[in-house]
C-alpha cells in the first residue's frame, strides 16, 4: 500500500515557524543580490534582520509548538537508522521535520548565525563596514571578512542539497514539503496524535525581545570615530 492510501491532513507547521521560513529565505536573497550588487548599504541592514530571525528560531526551536521545537526532531544515530529503514518501505511519513533533516535544519541555521555574525565585523576596505567592524583590529577584520565569504559558499551548496531534497521528497516520495511549510498541513497515512501549538502570541513577544536584543546592543556599542 502506498503511502497516500488512507491518508489524511493534518496541521504541522504553526504560523510563527512558516513565516520565519518563508522571511528568511527573502532576506538570505536580498543579501545575496544586495552583495553582489555591491549594495552593501543595504546589504548590512539586512544582516541583523537576519541574525533576528536566526536568534529567533532558536528560541522558538525550546519554547514554541511542538513540531518546531528541537527535541521533537533533533535524535541520535539509532533514530536515524531506524527512519531509514522504515523510508525504504515507503512506510514512513514524518509529521514535522524527520530525524535526517534534522542534520540539514542545525547546519542551513548554524551556517546563517555565522554569516550574520561575521557579517557585523566585515569590511570591504573602501566605502563599507560592518557596525562592529571598527571594534577590531584591520587584521581581525580581514580575517572575518575571509570567513563570511567563505561561509556564504558553504551556505550556498548546502541551500542547493536542500532544495534537491525538496524535489526528492516532493516527486519521489511524494511529500511535498513548500505545500505543508505554505499552508501548515500535510497529508499522513496514520493517525496523528493531537500535536501541540503554542500562542502565536508568545512567538511574537520572542521576536520582540531577539529583535531588541540585536538592535539594542548594536545601539550601545561605541560608535565608530572619525
Amino acid at each position: 500500500m502506498r503511502p497516500s492510501d488512507h491518508s489524511h491532513r493534518v496541521k504541522v507547521w504553526d504560523l510563527p515557524t512558516r513565516l520565519f521560513h518563508w522571511l528568511l529565505v527573502a532576506l538570505i536573497v536580498a543579501l545575496g543580490v544586495s552583495g553582489e550588487l555591491g549594495k552593501l548599504d543595504l546589504h548590512m541592514i539586512i544582516g541583523p534582520a537576519v541574525l533576528v530571525l536566526i536568534l529567533f528560531r532558536l528560541v522558538w526551536g525550546l519554547i514554541g509548538s511542538e513540531t518546531a521545537r528541537f527535541s521533537h526532531f533533533v535524535r541520535g544515530p539509532k533514530a536515524i537508522r531506524a527512519y531509514l529503514s522504515a523510508a525504504r518501505t515507503g512506510a514512513v511519513r514524518s509529521v514535522g521535520h524527520n530525524p535526517l533533516g534534522a542534520f540539514s535544519v542545525l547546519a542551513l541555521l548554524s551556517l546563517v548565525l555565522v554569516q550574520s555574525l561575521t557579517g557585523l565585523f566585515t569590511s570591504d576596505d573602501i566605502l563599507s563596514e560592518g557596525p562592529l567592524a571598527h571594534l577590531l583590529s584591520a587584521k581581525s577584520v580581514a580575517l572575518i571578512s575571509t570567513v563570511h565569504r567563505i561561509c556564504f559558499k558553504l551556505l550556498l551548496a548546502f541551500i542547493v542539497l536542500h532544495l534537491a531534497a525538496v524535489a526528492f521528497y516532493r516527486f519521489v516520495k511524494k511529500d511535498d514539503m513548500v505545500e505543508a511549510m505554505i499552508t501548515g498541513t500535510k497529508k499522513v497515512p496514520t493517525t496523528v496524535a493531537g500535536i501541540r501549538f503554542r500562542n502565536p502570541l508568545l512567538a511574537l513577544a520572542a521576536l520582540a525581545v531577539c529583535a531588541a536584543l540585536v538592535w539594542g546592543t548594536l545601539a550601545a556599542l561605541p560608535a565608530p570615530a572619525f
